[in-house]
């Protein structure tokens, strides 16, 4: 996406979306307290996300963020890129979504975002953006990607 598009005070309409456009987001720290927070709010106390001592000893040798947890921080990075502010009717699916590497206490997430495909759907007020959404750590390696499908909104009329 161009630099005139993410300037915008609201988001895009469907329109606006062209096949290539690329954004990226801020950088988030994911912290202890974040996970923490996540294991309570979805019941998963697993140990290898919670338990110091016995992290040391797996696979990874550290605690390891909650998948799920990470996943939901991207969705907040990308709506802060406000081009999805207003004008989002619906986030219709997540597919063909990886975990390709662990992150950890203390990693620096970001989004990168690219259009992959457009297809209006007028009887629904506007249109489908497929985005390819790739998960980068501080070391822009990617930690987890995807497509995520939304409904925007079509210019007003």
């Amino acid at each position: 996406m161009n630099e005139r598009k993410l300037t915008r005070s609201r988001g895009l309409y469907f329109e606006e979306f062209a096949v290539g456009d690329q954004v990226e987001s801020v950088g988030r720290t994911i912290t202890e307290t974040d996970v923490v927070n996540f294991a309570a709010l979805s019941g998963d106390w697993n140990l290898i996300h919670t338990d110091a001592e016995y992290s040391q000893g797996q696979m990874f040798g550290q605690r390891v963020a909650h998948g799920l947890l990470i996943l939901s921080v991207a969705s907040g990075l990308a709506v802060r890129l406000g081009f999805l502010e207003e004008t989002t009717l619906a986030f219709r699916s997540i597919s063909e979504w990886r975990m390709q590497r662990p992150v950890f206490i203390g990693d620096t997430i970001h989004v990168r975002l690219t259009v992959e495909e457009t297809k209006a759907m007028p009887r629904l007020g506007g249109g489908l953006v497929n985005f390819k959404v790739e998960v980068l750590n501080q070391r822009d390696e990617v930690c987890q990607r995807g497509t995520w499908e939304m409904l925007v909104k079509a210019r007003p009329s």
